[in-house]
């Protein structure tokens, strides 16, 4: 199974618009990240967890052709924007695609794409399968999912670990239970803001002292603002077993 990491930064994405800082006009392209999003592939399926505003060029930069579904970690526009560019895939693969929500997200998406739900539907308008989750382990196919509760200042969103592997964004606490549920990970994914203190996300020692706590043989991180730094930079900064993700960089699961 292959792990495909379409974006790795924050809402407002790398470099920001109008933005002269020394990581929004650096030449290296580790310093350039679309919003942030993962693309699951193995057992075949082809999985997208969020679609951003950006969902439209990921697909086309990893050429993606077949899409089986959507998993969503919650509604907030950074992670649900791309939703209609789906459109694409339903005209090719003649029908719809899943969707995986959880009953608050379900009523952002109706909130957001009306026409989507609309009892008399335009021509060519997205084609979607919604399917409702919690926090009980789902499958799509043969890829088993588990649901990881993080809280996002007060606002829970998903994680999901798959085999060996826990996808995490949006962090700032996670209880005790929910850690039990990553422990035992091989690969670790969790978000790293920025080294300020920040409200709602991980700062990048707490996103240390978080992976230091689970222990995984690796961790990566993402949604990743320019604040942060420079990526070149901050590698050097980090523990061994801990990088920094980026845009196109491949995982084997």
């Amino acid at each position: 199974m292959t792990i495909t990491f379409l974006g790795t930064g924050t809402s407002q994405g790398v470099p920001v618009i109008a933005c002269e800082c020394e990581v929004c006009t650096s030449a290296d392209r580790h310093d350039n990240r679309l919003r942030t999003s993962i693309l699951v592939e193995g057992e075949g399926k082809v999985i997208v967890i969020d679609s951003g505003p950006d969902f439209r060029c990921q697909m086309l930069r990893a050429k993606v052709k077949h899409l089986d579904a959507i998993v969503f970690t919650h509604e907030h526009k950074d992670h649900v924007a791309g939703l209609d560019d789906i459109r694409a895939f339903n005209y090719k693969q003649l029908g719809p695609v899943d969707v995986y929500a959880d009953e608050r997200v379900q009523l952002a998406l109706r909130r957001e794409f009306p026409y989507i739900f609309a009892d008399k539907g335009y021509p060519g308008i997205p084609q979607i399968n919604l399917h409702t989750i919690d926090l009980q382990p789902f499958d799509i196919g043969q890829v088993r999912i588990t649901p990881i509760e993080v809280m996002h200042y007060k606002l829970p969103v998903k994680g999901y670990r798959i085999r060996d592997f826990t996808y995490i964004t949006d962090a700032k606490t996670v209880s005790d239970i929910e850690k039990e549920k990553i422990r035992g990970s091989k690969i670790l994914v969790i978000n790293a803001l920025q080294k300020d203190t920040h409200i709602s996300h991980f700062t990048l020692d707490e996103a240390i002292a978080f992976a230091q706590d689970i222990n995984a043989e690796k961790t990566y991180l993402t949604h990743i603002s320019h604040r942060l730094g420079r990526h070149a930079d901050i590698a050097k900064e980090l523990p061994t077993g801990i990088e920094l993700a980026y845009d196109g960089l491949q995982l084997d699961i």
